[in-house]
């Protein structure tokens, strides 16, 4: 893997921690695709929504979140017991990034 791609797989791998840290934060567990891309570019991640919501397909695909779709097009995120298990580093995802120790 070239410099370049494996910079890209370490942000996306970031990324998807971060939208799960978030989660983990969140009232209710939930966050809409909104303010996950506000809260992201806060940590200093430039992400876009629309790489929020193909991250937030691939978090659901691997059963770390549950996405819902309101009318007006806005996705609502749920963290899942494995997505928490995750954030906290419990539970070694591959294409998730592992939080450091504290």
């Amino acid at each position: 893997m070239g410099t370049i791609n494996a910079m890209a797989q370490a942000w996306r791998e970031d990324l998807r921690l971060s939208v799960l840290r978030l989660l983990t934060e969140a009232p209710g567990y939930t966050l809409n695709d909104s303010l996950l891309t506000k809260s992201v570019q806060a940590l200093g991640i430039a992400a876009t929504r629309d790489q929020i919501r193909t991250e937030m397909t691939w978090l659901e695909q691997q059963g770390v979140v549950r996405c819902q779709v309101l009318s007006g097009g806005l996705i609502v995120a749920e963290l899942t017991e494995r997505g928490s298990d995750a954030a906290q580093g419990l539970a070694p995802i591959p294409g998730i990034s592992r939080p450091s120790a504290r």
